[in-house]
């Protein structure tokens, strides 16, 4: 299918393609890793020939149907609809030549073909793809220039998918998508009938559709057989191996120069230290398989943590103006909680957000927050509103006005800029260096509330594992808003869902909402439907969880419990001092209610964890 032959590519004066060769087979669908900066997107050109190769060759076949999202969003009058449908060239060729056609026989070859494409099923096709991606039927009839530019970008994403090309070039498509929309991708894709190379940092994605994994380091092509977690076994054998080889080579080479240096001097044994000599001379070192080290995630814990909860909403209602975006928010938040928050596009995820960081006022209800409480928030779109002329030094300083240029530089450091990387101007820095400067920026101060909304943009595999475990390390509360299954599922110890004009926690996991969202688009993009002779029997059998994420579950929740625990044993503590309500009535009426709440937090807490243990037990056993 894609053969790729002694490609050499510079980019002024680094190397990106070094004689680098691979062989994609037919229908094969591989996910394309690498490092951030290694040269994925300048392959995609190169493939497409847009660029020309220095030395080298990339050949496909004859007449072969290629397909990739523009870089720039669409726009213009244009329907949504009719956009896609317009992206099938040939079916839009036949229709205009049905109208203006008058030969009987050229009439019946158009509606002969118009058959054979199944081209009156179209409008129903692309409307389902629109409709995977998060446009409803009134949507898809709205001309483009009405949408903002990620939206319009998901349309260039459905008509390339509607055009169904032999070899389908995708570049972080989830990154415009949310976790409803990437769900669907995911499904989608991993249905494809033809040949798929898409550039992705999503795990999930690469585990469920990935047959291969193109992986590109040090100006190489490697081909692996399998999908992403294959790749990571394959490549730690692989280093295992190299270090084994590598061990026993130096072994011999000590070996060899030991009887050199013993016999050299020796005139019966000159001859065969010469020939060892040689020996050693033809010894090549093994190369080492490296990773490249990936910098740490630094998110700053709260120097002095507050008593939960840190907020409370009581039958809170949240707009803009006079339109209202959520109403009967009744929910509290710990100092501790880590919030997964579910919800398609437009249904308020960003409202309440901004309502739970302080950036929007309820309109109606009651919001009590905790004293000092300290708020961090991250949005995808800060990255568009950075000051290009502007260094990551330059940015910690103006948070850092009275501090020595030592202390702003350390800072800087541990953000992941370090020496000349801090005085780098932020029109020069990847995506991924920006979301780092952003993370940094918005958890400065260690905030008790750290609002994270699609961090994971930009940000490679590695980059995602780091800002895992930086979450789970930060000490204060985490509301995440991502389209990272892997994430949410190993951060998130409670989801809450935002739908229909309100926000409600979610009774159950990543797994039970992911079948939630695409059994409401009708199951359309299920691999494997039901038919009506098996589908009851499907139905009386309860799903086995996963046995590994289960325990997961049940250590957030034994972890949970000991920390309120932990908090009701402080409380009483002060609760038990004789002079408590005499010295300050109110405190200790304060305290008296947060304890009543610790201990129901704690029940509730106890009582998942015996359902958890229970689940554990079914999974293992």
């Amino acid at each position: 299918m894609l053969s790729i032959d002694d490609l050499t590519y510079r980019l002024g004066a680094r190397v990106l393609f070094d004689k680098a060769g691979v062989f994609l087979p037919p229908r094969a669908r591989a996910g394309f890793v690498g490092r951030n900066g290694a040269g994925k997107t300048t392959l995609f050109r190169l493939v497409c020939g847009e660029i020309a190769p220095e030395s080298g060759s990339i050949s496909l076949p004859a007449r072969l149907k290629l397909g990739r999202v523009e870089q720039e969003a669409p726009g213009g009058p244009t329907a949504l609809i009719d956009f896609v449908l317009a992206a099938d060239a040939e079916r839009a060729e036949l229709l205009a030549r049905e109208t203006s056609a008058t030969d009987p026989h050229e009439i019946a070859e158009i509606q002969t073909r118009l058959v054979d494409i199944d081209a009156h099923a179209a409008p129903a096709r692309a409307g389902a793809i629109l409709s995977g991606l998060g446009f409803d039927s009134e949507a898809q009839k709205r001309p483009l220039s009405e949408f903002s530019g990620g939206w319009r970008m998901r349309v260039a994403l459905a008509a390339v998918l509607f055009a169904e090309p032999e070899l389908l070039l995708l570049d972080e498509p989830t990154n415009y998508l949310d976790f409803e929309g990437a769900l669907w991708l995911v499904d989608y894709l991993s249905r494809y009938p033809a040949s798929v190379v898409v550039i992705s940092h999503d795990r999930d994605l690469l585990d469920a559709v990935a047959t291969h994994i193109l992986h590109l380091e040090r100006g190489k092509l490697t081909l692996y057989k399998g999908n992403y977690s294959s790749f990571e076994t394959q490549r730690r054998e692989a280093q295992a191996l190299a270090a084994k080889a590598g061990r026993k080579q130096e072994e011999r080479r000590r070996e060899l120069q030991a009887f050199v240096d013993r016999f050299r001097a020796k005139a019966t044994k000159a001859r065969q230290a010469q020939s060892r000599l040689k020996m050693l001379a033809r010894l090549e070192p093994v190369a080492a398989i490296v990773d490249d080290e990936s910098l740490p995630i630094y998110l700053p814990s709260p120097e002095k943590p507050l008593s939960p909860p840190i907020i409370t909403l009581d039958q809170v209602s949240v707009g803009y103006g006079e339109r209202i975006v959520l109403s009967r928010l009744t929910l509290s938040l710990s100092n501790d909680d880590r919030i997964g928050l579910l919800g398609s596009n437009g249904n308020g995820k960003s409202t309440f957000a901004k309502l739970l960081a302080g950036r929007l006022e309820a309109a109606s209800g009651h919001v009590v927050r905790a004293p000092k409480l300290e708020a961090g928030f991250f949005a995808q779109h800060q990255i568009d509103d950075l000051n290009e002329r502007d260094t990551p030094y330059s940015v910690f300083a103006a948070l850092m006005p009275a501090a020595p240029e030592a202390r702003i530089r350390a800072r800087a450091a541990q953000t992941g800029f370090s020496g000349a990387r801090a005085d780098t101007k932020v029109e020069h820095l990847s995506g991924g260096e920006k979301a780092r400067l952003l993370l940094g920026v918005a958890s400065f101060h260690g905030p008790h509330l750290l609002i994270l909304d699609e961090p994971t943009n930009h940000l490679d595999i590695d980059s995602r594992a780091a800002l895992v475990e930086a979450i789970n390390a930060h000490e204060g509360a985490i509301v995440l808003v991502s389209h990272d299954r892997y994430l949410l599922e190993a951060c998130a110890d409670r989801l809450w869902l935002v739908d229909g004009g309100t926000v409600r926690a979610f009774d159950g996991d990543v797994d039970d909402y992911a079948r939630m969202v695409l059994g409401r688009s009708g199951g359309e993009g299920r691999k494997e439907r039901e038919t009506r002779e098996d589908a009851p029997e499907k139905r009386g059998k309860p799903a086995r969880k996963d046995a590994g994420q289960a325990r997961r579950r049940l250590a957030a929740a034994e972890e949970r419990m000991q920390k309120l625990g932990v908090l009701l044993a402080r409380v009483d503590a002060a609760l038990a001092d004789p002079q408590a309500f005499s010295r300050n009535p109110q405190e200790a009426s304060r305290l008296s209610q947060q304890r009543a709440e610790l201990a129901e937090a704690l029940a509730g807490a106890e009582e998942q964890w015996l359902a958890l243990a229970d689940e554990v037990e079914r999974a293992s056993g």
